[in-house]
């Protein structure tokens, strides 16, 4: 079998437009290692909730942000993450951590920290690796082999989430996304943004297995004109 080339590809968008099903469905099917950057800040905001750190006060936050040490398993069929040896996977996605990630994510020296452990796993990744967030493009690996913006209507964005929240109410859960993209795009540090050289992927009318076959395409061009 002739080795193929590694391929880095870089995943952002706002939440709800299939982020990470995506992701981790390309990752799984091309033999790509896969990162879920959100769960690192989760896990960062988590570990200082845990702490009894104040995330209203970002000095607070700044003097820590070294501490925790934030492990994340590349494997897109089973991603684990711990933090200080403890699996974290279903503590950071309680409505507390939730609540509180973009506060510490807008931290500069969280941002540096988790940027730097981004930028590592990416690098040792043999085969090559999806990177899905919201300044990968931009910030993390601005020299990414592909680029890619997932977007969609607030609406359609909302239904999803609310479908993964069970029994949530679609309007408050369209209202909190809105809010969310509001905090990350106005940030001063690496805010969600649209990278210059990325292919924007409009969600809204596909299903999660058309925009799967759409990205998997876009890399396998990308791969084969390395």
């Amino acid at each position: 079998m002739e080795s193929v080339p590694a391929v880095i590809v870089a995943i952002d968008g706002p939440s709800g437009t299939g982020k990470s099903s995506t992701s981790k469905a390309v990752a799984a099917q091309l033999g790509l290692s896969y990162l879920d950057t959100g769960a690192q800040y989760r896990a960062i905001t988590w570990w200082m909730v845990t702490n009894g750190i104040d995330v209203a006060d970002p000095s607070e936050i700044a003097a820590v942000a070294g501490k925790p040490d934030i492990v994340s398993g590349t494997d897109p069929a089973n991603p684990t993450i711990t933090v200080d040896g403890v699996d974290v996977a279903g503590p950071i996605r309680t409505q507390e951590v939730t609540s509180k990630v973009s506060a510490v994510s807008a931290v500069p020296e969280v941002r540096a920290r988790i940027t730097e452990l981004q930028r590592s796993i990416a690098t040792e990744a043999e085969r090559g690796i999806v990177v899905e967030g919201r300044d990968i493009g931009t910030t993390v690996l601005p020299d990414a082999d592909l680029k890619i913006f997932l977007t969609a209507s607030p609406e359609a964005r909302a239904a999803r989430r609310s479908g993964e929240l069970k029994d949530a109410d679609v309007n408050a859960t369209r209202e909190a996304l809105i809010k969310r993209d509001a905090a990350d795009s106005s940030r001063k540090a690496s805010p969600l943004a649209k990278a210059g050289d990325a292919v924007e992927v409009d969600t809204t009318d596909l299903t999660l297995p058309q925009v799967i076959e759409c990205v998997v395409t876009l890399v396998e061009e990308k791969r084969a004109a390395k």
